[in-house]
């Protein structure tokens, strides 16, 4: 039996050796450009040009951080990113999970018809709801305001609703009648029995909604424009259009943005790997 597992280990031996070959370059291209940031933010301005952009810098400096922290608005921005994806997880959370248990358990004329009209939005570009989300809000006079930058990603999304309602589908309708004979509401069934079966769609619906709400660009570019409100991504890129040539701080502002998503992954590496498996997201 030893002799057999050994020969068909051996035979397999070239196959194996070849995946991992192809999953080693595969990681090096894909972590490659972060060496690159992170060795960049290390180096003083007078070494940037002065060798390989992958060698190490002859003295590590931590000048660019401090100057990015101090001289700028980063705390500010790092602030009003922490909100914005904050407040955009927890009303996904809340309004996705009470439009989900409706769509999906609640009996009511046209449940079906509402719910894919609702679902096909998804095949609608953002760009095309773009400008009249923008009208609204000059509308309602919260352009440049905290409430034209965050509420329109609170109120749930159809991906959010969507994959809520999938997993509610699957938990068993027996559960819930033998809750309402006992003398529960709607509100203690969803509290008590959905959401505690519910905890790892709701880990992964918040580590997307986070994650995009992070790395949200053109709304927050669009519906703000004074640096009181700016969020990351658009306080780099405005630092960008005016610090074009300091790659140094250019490095460590962009760093800055990623050590919290890195955060994230080390902490919740399991949620993030479910996530993965339930979804299908990246």
């Amino acid at each position: 039996m030893q002799k057999e597992r050994r020969r068909r280990f051996l035979q397999r031996l070239p196959g194996y050796s070849l995946w991992y070959l192809v999953l080693t370059v595969g990681a090096f291209l894909s972590l490659f450009p972060y060496l690159l940031v992170l060795l960049t933010s290390f180096k003083p301005a007078n070494q940037l040009f002065s060798g390989e952009p992958w060698s190490l810098p002859t003295v590590f400096t931590l000048q660019s951080y401090s100057d990015v922290l101090t001289q700028y608005n980063f705390p500010g921005y790092i602030a009003h990113t922490l909100l914005y994806a904050g407040f955009a997880t927890l009303g996904q959370l809340v309004f996705g999970t009470f439009a989900a248990y409706a769509f999906a358990r609640i009996e009511f004329p046209g449940r079906e018809i509402l719910f894919w009209l609702y679902l096909a939005t998804m095949m609608v570009p953002n760009i095309v709801t773009l400008i009249p989300m923008f009208m609204l809000m000059r509308a309602f006079g919260w352009i440049n305001t905290y409430y034209g930058l965050i509420i329109p990603s609170v109120l749930g999304s159809p991906y959010g609703i969507f994959l809520m309602r999938q997993f509610f589908r699957t938990i068993p309708q027996d559960l819930e009648s033998s809750a309402r004979i006992e003398g529960a509401t709607t509100l203690q069934i969803i509290t008590h029995l959905i959401l505690p079966l519910s905890r790892p769609i709701l880990a992964t619906l918040a580590i997307i909604t986070f994650v995009q709400a992070w790395n949200d660009f053109l709304w927050p570019l669009i519906v703000t424009y004074s640096d009181a409100l700016k969020v990351l991504t658009v306080g780099v890129s405005s630092f960008q259009s005016m610090h074009g040539a300091q790659w140094n701080l250019m490095m460590a502002a962009t760093f800055i943005i990623l050590g919290p998503l890195l955060l994230l992954f080390f902490v919740f590496q399991k949620q993030i790997v479910r996530s993965i498996h339930l979804s299908g997201f990246k």
